[in-house]
């Protein structure tokens, strides 16, 4: 009996600020410009083929998680790979990061799964990757769990969207709609969320006041990130331009953002630190990313931050940029 064996991993994906754009009835071009973090926890996946009829068993390791999500991604890739039908597939998945708590999470969940099935296969790797990028695109959109996440981890690190839409699409995966760029700094990242779970993403991004409200203060940020090179020389204007979004767009004020915003940068104060990190609030979630103010910065007292937030009812993780470039 054949038996196939594959692996894939994608790190999560903070937005910082983002637009909503889904007017167009093509899913490739659909998306948002915006910016944010990707990060190197999220989710692997590991996949067991058996040559026989076709199923799908979807296992989860260490938490629960959207069958619905990892169900689709496999109707596509029938589609698109009939061979796929000649075995019956068990999917493990093994997440990093929480749920619905604005870490992208849908979005790398996808991307595993797809290059998982596809690596048991034997799919080149560039192959892999872009129909990887491409299939998690269009899952977030058929779904509505996403706008951009997908395109903002196909270039890594500090990333700004500047085209709308998948990174990759067409029968020859070629690039684009979407575009990002990305660049990459070595440097510590703190993510602290309550346990609660947060609002879904789709009350923001189907809702026609938040749209209006979201897109334009996203487009007012995309003035200033658009212009010039990307580099490590425009962090201060990144979370500058944060700040101002989260306010500008009133989602500050949802969801008693306004307090966890307020409550995190005084546990930062209370550790006498207010002026080497700051917290920024993550889209869509009910959380935070910890970061330092000073790109050049020496060294960041993460574990001193950790534990003060977590004697305050916080969860919190230490993580890094990844690097995809």
């Amino acid at each position: 009996m054949t038996v196939k064996l594959g692996r894939g991993e994608c790190g999560g994906h903070v937005t910082l600020f983002f637009t909503i754009m889904d007017k167009s009835e093509k899913i490739v071009e659909q998306g948002s410009f915006g910016a944010g973090l990707c990060v190197k926890h999220g989710v692997e996946a590991i996949t067991r083929g058996e040559e026989g009829d076709f199923g799908l068993q979807i296992n989860y390791i260490n938490d629960n998680g959207d069958d619905q999500l990892y169900q689709e991604v496999m109707k596509i890739l029938l589609n698109e790979i009939p061979e796929i039908g000649n075995y019956s597939w068990e999917l493990n998945i093994k997440t990093s990061l929480p749920l619905s708590q604005g870490f992208g999470m849908s979005g790398a969940g996808a991307v595993a799964a797809a290059s998982s099935f596809q690596r048991a296969l034997g799919i080149s790797h560039e192959e892999t990757r872009r129909r990887s990028y491409l299939i998690a695109h269009s899952v977030e959109r058929i779904r509505s769990t996403g706008l951009g996440d997908v395109t903002a981890l196909s270039a890594g690190g500090v990333e700004r969207r500047v085209a709308v839409g998948s990174p990759y699409s067409g029968l020859q995966l070629n690039s684009g709609p979407g575009k990002a760029e990305g660049w990459f700094e070595e440097m510590p990242i703190i993510l602290a969320w309550k346990s609660e779970t947060g609002k879904h993403t789709s009350n923001y991004i189907d809702n026609e006041e938040w749209k209006k409200k979201i897109t334009a203060s996203g487009n007012k940020a995309m003035e200033v990130i658009s212009k010039g090179k990307w580099d490590k020389n425009r962090w201060k204007e990144l979370i500058r331009s944060t700040q101002e979004f989260v306010i500008g767009s009133e989602l500050i004020m949802d969801s008693k953002r306004n307090e966890l915003l307020f409550k995190s940068n005084n546990l930062i104060k209370d550790c006498k630190l207010e002026e080497e990190v700051v917290a920024l609030l993550c889209m869509l979630g009910e959380s935070v990313v910890i970061v330092p103010k000073n790109i050049n910065f020496e060294k960041i007292e993460t574990n001193k931050i950790c534990k003060k937030f977590n004697q305050s009812g916080f969860q919190t993780i230490i993580t890094n940029l990844s690097n995809n470039l």
